[in-house]
C-alpha cells in the first residue's frame, strides 16, 4: 500500500509504551467491561466512566480519520494509488478505442488526471463531517464497533455520514473540476469527438462520477486503517487513550 499505514485506529490503539502484546481491542474490551460490569480482556483500570470509553474511541477515530484524509488529499493521493485511482467515466471508457484511433487519447488521459486532482482537492472537506459522526457516537456504537467485523467503524461512517458527505462533497468537486480544468478539457474533447463521422453519442457526468469514487476511496482507506489497527496496535499515546486503553 503506497499510503502510510493510515490506521483508523492507528490512533485507536495509540497505546502505552510498554510494547505489550495485548491488542487494542483486548484493551477496549477491558475498558468496556469495566464500565458495563462485563468480564473479558484485561481492564485498563477501574473507575472508567462511559464518557471515558467513548471519548477514547472518538479521539482514536479522529486521529485515524485525519491521517486518511491527509494522505488521500495529498498530491497524487488518488492519482498514483491503484486502489483508489479514479478512471474515466464508463461512457468515455467505451469509446477509448475511437479516441485513440482519431488522436484524442491525450485529451482523455488529461481528463482522467484532472478527475483525480479534483478528488484530491476535495478530500479535506470530508474530515469535519466524519468528525461530526464520531462526536455523535454513543457507548452502544462503540461496543458495536468493537464487536463488529474489521471494517465496523467504516461501515458506521457509511451509515451515518454518507448522505451528508455526498451533499457537501459534490459542490466542492464541481468547483475543483472547474479549477483544475477538467470541465474545459472535457468540452474540448467532446467538441472534437462529435465532429467525427459515425461515432456513438457520448455524455458523461464528471461531477457525479468523481464524487462517488472519491467517497469510495475515502471509505476504502478508513476500512483498511481499521483492519490494520486491529492487527497492529500503535505505540503512541495521548492522555485519554492511555486512560482508556491502558498505559
Amino acid at each position: 500500500m503506497r499510503h502510510m499505514v493510515i490506521s483508523l485506529s492507528v490512533a485507536l490503539a495509540l497505546l502505552a509504551p510498554d510494547a505489550s502484546a495485548q491488542s487494542l481491542f483486548d484493551k477496549l474490551q477491558g475498558a468496556i467491561g469495566s464500565v458495563t460490569g462485563q468480564s473479558g480482556g484485561t481492564s485498563s483500570g477501574g473507575g472508567l466512566s462511559q464518557s471515558d470509553v467513548t471519548a477514547g474511541l472518538r479521539e482514536a477515530l479522529k486521529v485515524g480519520t485525519e491521517r486518511v484524509v491527509s494522505s488521500i488529499g495529498a498530491n497524487d493521493g488518488f492519482n498514483a494509488d491503484p486502489a483508489i485511482h479514479i478512471p474515466l467515466p464508463p461512457q468515455l471508457q467505451k469509446v477509448q478505442g475511437l479516441l485513440k484511433k482519431f488522436g484524442l487519447s491525450a485529451l482523455a488521459d488529461d481528463i482522467e488526471l484532472r478527475l483525480n486532482r479534483a478528488a484530491e482537492a476535495a478530500a479535506p472537506k470530508t474530515k469535519e463531517l466524519i468528525w461530526k459522526a464520531i462526536s455523535s457516537m454513543t457507548l452502544d456504537d462503540a461496543m458495536a464497533i468493537y464487536k463488529g467485523p474489521d471494517d465496523a467503524a467504516a461501515q458506521y461512517f457509511k451509515k451515518v455520514a454518507t448522505n451528508d458527505l455526498a451533499a457537501t462533497l459534490k459542490p466542492v468537486v464541481d468547483s475543483s473540476l472547474a479549477e483544475v480544468g477538467a470541465i474545459s478539457t472535457y468540452d474540448q474533447l467532446m467538441g472534437q469527438y462529435k465532429a467525427l463521422p459515425f461515432v456513438p453519442d457520448v455524455k458523461a457526468n464528471l461531477s457525479q462520477h468523481t464524487t462517488d469514487l472519491a467517497l469510495k476511496g475515502l471509505f476504502h482507506y478508513l476500512a483498511a486503517e481499521e483492519a490494520e489497527i486491529r492487527k497492529n496496535p500503535a505505540k503512541r499515546t495521548t492522555e485519554i487513550l492511555s486512560k482508556v486503553f491502558g498505559g
